[in-house]
This record gives structure tokens, C-alpha cells and sequence, in this order.
């Protein structure tokens, strides 16, 4: 999952964006709201850790612009303002989640799969499809209560198309989500992580829809 944090300061902006990189996401950084706004308007995130204290641009105005292009994208609040006031101020403008600074890395990481999560439509921690269950928080998969290994990216590939099972994913959809800014993306980067994880797992699992994308079909029961 790619997921964009929006901090100025430099220490804990590098702390976030390496903690989030171990948990298994591609962060992209910028440093004010005027780039923070910039990014969203043009680039595909499952999320956004955003910071209020902004330069050029604050993280309410952000907040406020994202929400005016009528994006559902989850917005994850990071503030050392710790009034009640505040807290409101954010919420009203579309955040959310709140976090007050300073917070713990496993915490952050935590709400964000939960955001995404809801955004999704999915209520169940794991994900679970076709004997297939995916445990985002343990970065586990089982395939027929077998584990599975996989490596990062083919884990955020399974990732994607199990939190949209029964939605047809483009290459492109899914390199937005695995790669972030200035990471080298292979021509066939996505086909060789769908054909690893059909043979680590199970040949029909993912359809190829010609010339649209990749699907995992969604349960009947659900």
C-alpha cells in the first residue's frame, strides 16, 4: 500500500517514513502543504499521515482542498496541539483519525491499517478469500491454514487485490500502490509478483482480465 505522509520536521519525518517502510507500505515525504497538495491532486495513496504545523500551506487547508475534490481518501491527523478545539477543527474539516505527537511508530501503523481497512468495506481483521487468509497486522499469509512466503511486494500485490476482491485492478493501479517517488519500477515488475503468487499459491486465483487488469474473484458467501 502506498501512503503519503505530510510532516516538516526532518527527524520525525525520516522516523515515520522508515517505521511505515517496515511495516510493508512505499511512503512517499513531502515537507509543506503547497507539495502535500500537489501530491494528492495528481498521485493514487491508500491513505495520508498528515501533520497540521505546516509551511506555505497548513494541514487543515490540505485537509479542506482534498475533501473539496470530493476524495474519500482516509486522512490520519498528527498534532502536538492538544486542545479539544483543535481536535474539532480537523474532524469537521474531513479528518479520520487523530494522533497526538509524540505517539508510538506500532500505534500509527496500527490506525492506518484500520483506515484502510474501513475504507475498503471490510470489517474482518483478516482477509479471506478463496482459502486464502491475509493478516495485515502479523504481515502473514495462510493458504489452506498453511503459511506462505511471500516477499514485500508480492505481500502488497495479494494485499491490494484482496482488500478489492471482485474488482478488476489495472498494472498501473497496482504500481501507484507498491512503488513510491524515485523507487525504479521494472516494464514487467507486476506480472513477474502475479506469477509468483500464483504459484505459491494457487493458479486460478488471479484472473487476468485482458487489457484491463488483475481480479481476484470476491466469496459468494461474502
Amino acid at each position: 500500500m502506498r501512503v503519503l505522509v505530510v510532516e516538516d520536521d526532518a527527524l520525525l519525518g525520516d522516523a515515520i517514513q522508515a517505521g511505515l517502510k517496515q511495516a510493508g507500505y512505499a511512503v512517499d515525504w513531502m515537507k509543506d502543504g503547497v507539495s502535500a497538495d500537489h501530491a494528492l491532486s495528481t498521485e493514487s495513496y491508500a491513505a495520508v499521515v498528515l501533520d497540521l504545523g505546516l509551511p506555505r500551506l497548513s494541514g487543515l487547508e490540505v485537509l479542506r482542498r482534498l475533501r473539496s475534490r470530493s476524495a474519500t481518501l482516509p486522512v490520519l491527523i498528527l498534532t502536538a496541539m492538544d486542545t479539544v478545539n483543535d481536535r474539532i477543527k480537523g474532524l469537521d474539516a474531513g479528518a479520520d483519525d487523530y494522533l497526538l505527537k509524540p505517539f508510538d511508530m506500532g500505534e500509527l501503523a496500527a490506525r492506518l491499517r484500520a483506515l484502510i481497512r474501513r475504507a475498503s468495506g471490510k470489517v474482518d481483521l483478516l482477509l479471506q478469500v478463496a482459502g486464502v487468509k491475509l493478516d495485515p497486522a502479523a504481515h502473514r499469509v495462510l493458504y489452506r491454514d498453511s503459511p506462505v512466503e511471500l516477499s514485500p511486494k508480492e505481500f502488497a500485490v495479494l494485499h491490494a487485490l484482496m482488500l478489492n476482491a471482485g474488482k478488476v485492478l489495472s498494472r498501473a493501479r497496482l504500481e501507484e500502490q507498491l512503488y513510491a517517488w524515485g523507487e525504479e519500477v521494472e516494464s514487467n515488475a507486476v506480472e513477474v509478483h502475479i506469477h509468483h503468487l500464483r504459484r505459491k499459491l494457487s493458479p486460478e486465483l488471479i484472473a487476468t482480465i485482458r487489457g484491463v487488469g488483475y481480479l481476484i474473484a470476491a466469496d459468494k458467501a461474502g
